[in-house]
């Protein structure tokens, strides 16, 4: 992994979330939250407000775009490369601390 990716880790759980729900293609705003309510099996509920704030932060690094979309009234986004490197990077890195709890037993029984 390349040290400029490093300078954005960790992302936040739910900077990650959004960006995931990315990974496979276009959304607008609700679309994103009912993925990351699918992929949590609704542990994880975002809010209209946290949606957004984080979108227009997302925007900022760079990480998504706003794209055309087929609903005039809603805005939809995309991963941007170096949003989909930085997923890429962020679950690396979670797989790895996966990995050391794997190997202390911590994930027996579970």
């Amino acid at each position: 992994m390349s040290e400029d990716l490093q300078s954005f880790l960790p992302l936040s759980p739910t900077f990650f979330h959004i960006l995931l729900a990315l990974g496979d293609g276009t959304r607008h705003g609700y679309g994103i939250m009912q993925v990351v309510q699918e992929h949590t099996q609704g542990r994880v509920c975002l809010g209209a407000g946290a949606l957004y704030d984080s979108i227009k932060r997302l925007l900022a690094l760079g990480f998504i775009v706003e794209c055309a979309g087929n609903e005039e009234r809603r805005r939809y986004y995309e991963l941007t490369r170096l949003g989909r490197q930085v997923t890429a990077a962020e679950a690396e890195r979670l797989a790895q601390l996966v990995e050391v709890a794997r190997s202390k037993s911590l994930l027996e029984g579970i």
